[in-house]
């Protein structure tokens, strides 16, 4: 039998790989867009409101995790395996917090304000610094870029897990 996560463990972890992917894609879409439009301005809300739900779902998810243990790997994983899938965790944890708070300090620098979903207007997270701003910028689209290739490889390894090894790793966030 298959020891898997808690209910609101795998409904989290699946919420905010979907959010990222949109997210991501938005950002894609919006930096390929020339000029200035409504529809680029309304894409470009979309992909924030979605940054900061996915910062709020990982805040909880976190939150989770901390007081429900996960269930333990296959023991038939090498030790390396273990470490690797423990630091992997550890980086995609970071990222999927500092992407989000790269994004809205992005919009601060450049003096856009950051608003929920339309409705809630959050702080600025640092007073407008247009010099700043491109470095933010710069910043963000690498740990973007670097958290969806680190969550590749993170399903690429349930996958062989799944296929290859045969064992429940996949099976338990599913």
């Amino acid at each position: 039998m298959t020891i898997k996560y808690t209910l609101p463990a795998r409904l989290l972890h699946w919420l905010v790989a979907l959010g990222i992917i949109a997210a991501f894609a938005l950002g894609l879409t919006t930096d390929s867009m020339e000029g200035f439009s409504l529809q680029k301005l309304k894409l470009i809300n979309y992909h924030k409101w979605l940054g900061i739900t996915v910062l709020g779902l990982v805040a909880i998810r976190l939150l989770w995790r901390l007081s429900h243990r996960p269930p333990e790997l296959p023991a038939q994983m090498q030790p390396w395996e273990k470490q690797v899938a423990h630091y992997t965790h550890m980086l995609l944890y970071i990222l999927m917090f500092a992407v989000p708070l790269g994004g809205w300090l992005y919009s601060s620098a450049k003096g856009f304000p950051v608003v929920w979903l339309g409705m809630v207007e959050l702080p600025n997270l640092m007073d407008k610094n247009e010099e700043l701003a491109g470095t933010i910028k710069f910043m963000h689209k690498i740990g973007a870029w670097t958290l969806v290739l680190l969550a590749v490889a993170h399903a690429a390894a349930a996958l062989k897990h799944h296929f290859i090894q045969k064992d429940d790793v996949l099976k338990r966030m599913l």
